[in-house]
């Protein structure tokens, strides 16, 4: 009995011997460290978003909605207005921006055209983006509108403001007389601004060459140099050639939208509008 009782007690104190130590108290006060893995864990923190004055941008995702590759819907920022188009009309709004914030004010069309359901579909989509943004991040050439949970609503790739190497067909010109005018059916102009800055294309009915100059968004268009072909039709095309000749001269400001240039005069009067084409 002795031998037995001696066994169990140099039983226990071995036992009592390697238990890990008891643990320390928690402090009920205090938080859990969260770890973080991957890739989130070594990024680094986003730079203060950029003043968006000045800035023109195009729509290239939505979560959940698969953009067209036409038509595009843009945004810019001037003059204290945001504008561009949405789609299939143009529109216009005001904008208020603090340091990360940024809010649109209730959306005013500047044109009223009816558009194909696809067009109709982009325009609705981006018009209830414009109204959820509650803030926004800049980084490098991508714009990203948030919603007040600082969820994506939709992002933004900054609008390059060059021509050259790019094609255009008119869509409509100042006439002269105080009214710009849509291209005569039947006939098509367009406008080729070469990277050695050559303009070239075709007037409606004879084709053309000037030399031009662009930085930033000024542009001068030099007295052009066309054919000398006399078209009977359609009827008015000598005269529109004529226009189109004229306006391209008075060009003083060029602005890109997503697929659509814009040459204005120096008095900001629309002088040439035109859509992008593949050379």
């Amino acid at each position: 009995m002795i031998r037995l009782a001696l066994l169990a007690a140099t039983a226990l104190f071995i036992t009592a011997c390697s238990s890990p130590p008891p643990s320390p108290p928690q402090n009920p006060g205090a938080l859990p460290v969260l770890q973080q893995a991957g890739p989130q864990a070594a990024a680094a923190p986003a730079g203060p978003p950029r003043d968006l004055e000045g800035s023109a941008w195009t729509l290239a995702w939505v979560p959940g909605f698969e953009l067209p590759a036409q038509p595009l819907a843009t945004l810019r920022f001037e003059g204290g207005r945001a504008a561009g188009t949405d789609g299939c009309n143009r529109y216009t709004t005001g904008y208020t921006r603090t340091p990360g914030q940024l809010r649109f004010g209730a959306k005013q069309a500047a044109t009223l055209m009816a558009c194909p359901p696809l067009a109709e579909a982009v325009a609705t989509r981006f018009g209830a983006v414009l109204v959820e943004t509650a803030a926004y991040r800049t980084e490098s050439d991508t714009l990203t509108l948030l919603d007040a949970a600082g969820q994506p609503l939709a992002r933004l790739q900054e609008q390059p403001n060059r021509i050259a190497g790019s094609s255009w067909q008119v869509s409509s010109v100042n006439n002269g007389r105080q009214a710009v005018v849509g291209v005569i059916a039947g006939t098509r102009l367009t406008m080729v601004f070469g990277a050695d800055g050559r303009l070239s294309g075709s007037a409606g009915c004879n084709t053309y060459g000037a030399s031009y100059t662009a930085d930033g968004s000024a542009i001068r268009v030099g007295p052009p140099a066309a054919t000398r072909k006399a078209c009977a039709e359609p009827e008015g095309v000598m005269a529109q050639e004529a226009a189109f000749l004229a306006a391209l001269q008075t060009a003083a400001t060029q602005r890109l939208e997503g697929d659509w240039l814009e040459l204005r005069t120096a008095g900001g009067a629309l002088a040439v509008s035109a859509r992008r084409v593949q050379p």
